[in-house]
């Protein structure tokens, strides 16, 4: 059990960091981004292992991935994109998605609609996650303006 969590920690780790260099992160963001990705993979790993859904398990991967990113992005002052794209990276239903697509070239219907509906689940919770992590971002830091738009314009 320890040496697949540690293997999930390092590939999380140095996956998201391949990730980000592959979409020209910046320099000094990489080793954080691998951070982020390896604790909300170690997150969803460990609620996946006590038992919780997979599919809960996923939003509270991406949640922590997206609160932990909007506050690193905060401190380097750096677009949170950055940061939220690198933290999803290892739970993204990659390989459910190609055995869809596979089970559906194979003939098999009804057994790539289980895996596709599973894929589209495990997707459905991380934009979840990531969009009340940014809701609860902007609860946080609400500046005085009650719009929530950070316009202002000049003159």
């Amino acid at each position: 059990m320890i040496t697949g969590m540690l293997q999930a920690l390092f590939g999380a780790f140095f996956g998201s960091i391949g990730f980000a260099m592959l979409v020209h992160a910046p320099l000094r963001s990489l080793f954080p981004c691998g951070v982020i990705a390896a604790l909300s993979y170690l997150l969803y790993w460990v609620l996946a292992f006590l038992g919780i859904s997979d599919a809960l398990a996923v939003f509270a991967g991406a949640l922590f991935g997206s609160l932990s990113g909007q506050w690193f992005a905060r401190r380097m002052k750096m677009i949170g994109t950055v940061f939220l794209m690198s933290s999803i990276v290892p739970v993204v239903p990659g390989l459910g998605l190609y055995r869809t697509m596979a089970l559906l070239g194979q003939g098999a219907t009804a057994a790539g609609a289980g895996q596709g509906i599973d894929a589209m689940i495990t997707i459905a919770m991380i934009s979840l996650g990531l969009g009340v992590g940014s809701y609860l971002n902007r609860l946080f830091h609400a500046k005085k303006n009650p719009s929530g738009f950070d316009f202002h314009p000049e003159g």
